[in-house]
């Protein structure tokens, strides 16, 4: 049981250290047009992507499948790209699809999972608990994910309320800074 306590560290310190950008700019892109009040969608958001995430984690653990890691690093920023631009187009919309964001997360999840792969499959095949150890590894993950969007959806309270920031301004000025960032993290990235 000490696996699942070390994993938990592991998959905690994926999303919340200052090396998860790109798995924070994620989470702060999918949640930047709710607000608190619509903290149930966004933790089932977050869930479908730890699924995703979780996926292709346990399959590439296994040796099932392998991408090679200078594509999975460039697809992660393309991610994030187009669901800033999901984002984007979809302001003006009377009712976000609410559906179309979930497939966003957990398809994206995928390729995020293949992201840390390589990482933790050489941890992980050398302990004779795999399962404990990738339920320790999501638990953390999931637990960091809804630390962060705690705090980003804390924070737009904050502007909507105090701030008089406007929820449409919000949700277009954090998808375009996120939408900037990763298309300049794609560009450094380029696999070819």
């Amino acid at each position: 049981m000490s696996d699942i306590g070390f994993y938990f560290g592991l998959g905690w310190k994926h999303i919340i250290s200052l090396d998860a950008l790109d798995h924070q700019l994620f989470i702060l892109v999918l949640a930047a047009v709710y607000t608190l009040s619509n903290i149930r969608q966004v933790l089932i958001l977050v869930t479908a992507f730890t699924v995703g995430h979780s996926l292709t984690l346990a399959l590439s653990v296994f040796d099932v499948i392998r991408f090679p890691t200078k594509w999975v690093e460039f697809l992660i920023p393309c991610t994030i790209v187009i669901t800033a631009v999901s984002n984007i187009v979809r302001l003006n919309a009377k009712q976000a699809n609410v559906m179309v964001n979930y497939y966003l997360a957990l398809g994206f999840g995928l390729i995020h999972g293949m992201g840390f792969a390589n990482s933790i499959r050489i941890m992980l095949a050398r302990d004779q608990s795999i399962g404990w150890g990738l339920l320790g590894f999501n638990l953390g993950l999931e637990a960091g994910q809804i630390v962060v969007v705690a705090v980003i959806l804390t924070l737009a309270l904050i502007c909507f309320k105090y701030l008089h920031i406007a929820r449409r301004d919000w949700g277009f000025f954090i998808s375009a800074a996120v939408f900037s960032l990763s298309v300049q993290m794609a560009l450094e990235r380029l696999p070819f």
